[in-house]
């Protein structure tokens, strides 16, 4: 394909990718007054963000095994319609468990389009040249990050639209994907029979959720150390094991575990399960943060987080040119991971009344972190394995990132539940008033604006010290990733495409 023809279809992946984005994000902000309106709690907060994760997680390699048998055009544009139909249900939903429902299949839609962009990239463009796009896609993904929660909190501060609106906005930028990509996206098709793992998929969806139940409910509905803890674990330990077994014996396996061979493979999907906890969580947290800890309006609370938005937008552009002119790509790689570790644990320090100007040093550090590291990963594995593995290679680190963000995010969500809970009942305490004096109670989240005066400050306290808990707590798997990444070996990259 020649540079123009590369940029036509280009612009229909990234509307795609941007409605994909736009899905999680939208509802960021929203969050509160939705579950407020829906009588939803802590844990709702976070299953609503984790559902969609989980499903992706669980798609995104059939997605890949797909691109490698089908048309990925066709592929692309049933993802669209997927989403479509999802958000349109989840605009309707009347109680939190319809939402998260939706919300699952609006993860399905999302995997589809987030793993078939970068597979469709892959085809048109020989790794020394994806550099250059793969920063576009840096850059999309940042935009919907930025108008995502800027969109969804006008949308709520907005009387006459509603928090449903946050579902029904994405429905006609999919529509013109769908026809961009139709007249512009020509890839040659593969035409033999699909064989897909669809046991592999359930089994690593069923061990993944179990897991994540479990520490979403463990310390609140039953001890820690309980039969349910042990049954919830072996479970899961136990499905992740069939899962493994299931890959081995499967005629063409989900994720084919011959991939791990590649030294490459194996710890970019490691750092990539660790960089989605740090892409996932920042967001998720940050909103609860700037909403709960500091009394900002769901508008406000977006544009707050624009230093960390325009630092992943400015350093992912940036480094994929820079990619592209010099052909290396592991020092980006290593600077990202260090910086993200070390705008979490920035960020750890963070409480209510944290000046918003070191708070924005924090969150830019986090962002350029996240802006080198998240596509570049990809990058590194497409870039190792052999071109008939492209789409399940590549769809395998995106894998690892979301089932790594599901996960961290459910049990930060958890953690951030209990610190809440203690720290509110430390404050109560020290003001000498009772804990059941009109504090929030039940586990939903509290409207700041309906509580009594001397209530608030003590509140947003425990929501500002609880939230800076979180990040510390997530500071390590950076650091972890970090480590991870100094052992992969940097090769040169493919100036074309070859066997």
């Amino acid at each position: 394909m020649t540079h123009r023809e590369i940029l036509e279809a280009l612009s229909g992946l990234l509307l795609g990718l941007f409605v994909a984005v736009l899905s999680s994000t939208i509802v960021s902000n929203a969050l509160p007054t939705i579950l407020r309106d829906l009588h939803g709690g802590e844990s709702a907060y976070t299953w609503v963000i984790t559902a969609a994760l989980l499903s992706l997680t669980a798609s995104t390699p059939i997605w890949g095994k797909l691109s490698d048998l089908v048309s990925k055009k066709l592929l692309m544009q049933v993802a669209l319609v997927i989403y479509i139909v999802s958000s349109t249900l989840a605009g309707l939903s009347q109680n939190t468990s319809e939402l998260i429902g939706c919300r699952v299949l609006q993860g399905i839609g999302a995997g589809g389009v987030v793993a078939l962009g970068q597979i469709c990239l892959a085809a048109m463009v020989p790794p020394r040249e994806r550099g250059r796009y793969s920063g576009y896609f840096g850059a999309v993904f940042a935009l919907a990050t930025i108008g995502g929660p800027l969109i969804g909190g006008v949308i709520v501060d907005t009387p006459w639209l509603g928090w449903r609106w946050c579902f029904y906005v994405g429905i006609p930028f999919s529509l013109v994907a769908i026809v961009v990509l139709q007249r512009t996206l020509h890839l040659p098709v593969v035409r033999r029979k699909a064989r897909i793992d669809y046991l592999g998929a359930l089994l690593i969806a069923g061990a993944v959720s179990l897991l994540m139940i479990w520490v979403t409910l463990a310390g609140k509905n039953y001890p820690w150390a309980s039969w349910q803890t042990a049954a919830m674990v072996g479970g899961g330990l136990l499905l992740a094991a069939l899962f493994v077994l299931t890959e081995c014996r499967a005629a063409e396996p989900i994720i084919p575990l011959t991939l791990f061979r590649h030294r490459t493979v194996s710890l970019a999907a490691a750092a990539s399960a660790l960089v989605g906890i740090g892409m996932y969580g920042a967001t998720t947290f940050l909103s609860q943060y700037f909403q709960l800890a500091r009394e900002k309006t769901p508008t406000m609370a977006g544009i707050m987080t624009l230093p960390m938005i325009l630092g992943l937008a400015a350093s992912s552009a940036a480094a994929g040119r820079l990619i592209t002119k010099h052909g290396k790509w592991k020092r980006y790689l290593v600077a990202g991971t260090f910086l993200l570790a070390l705008g979490f644990l920035l960020l750890g320090t963070a409480r209510a009344d944290t000046p918003y100007g070191l708070l924005s040093l924090y969150m830019l550090a986090t962002g350029v972190g996240l802006g080198l590291t998240s596509q570049n990963l990809v990058l590194a594995v497409q870039n190792t394995v052999p071109v008939k593995e492209l789409g399940t290679a590549s769809s395998a680190v995106t894998f690892f990132r979301t089932m790594g963000g599901a996960m961290g995010v459910s049990a930060l969500g958890a953690l951030l539940g209990t610190k809440v809970t203690h720290y509110l009942t430390q404050n109560l305490a020290a003001a000498h008033l009772p804990a059941a004096g009109g504090a929030p109670g039940g586990g939903e989240l509290p409207d700041l604006h309906r509580l009594p005066a001397p209530l608030v400050p003590l509140v947003t306290d425990a929501f500002g010290h609880g939230i800076g808990t979180v990040f510390l707590v997530a500071a390590p798997f950076a650091l972890l990733a970090f480590l991870l990444v100094l052992g992969i070996r940097e090769v040169p990259l493919r100036t074309r495409e070859s066997g």
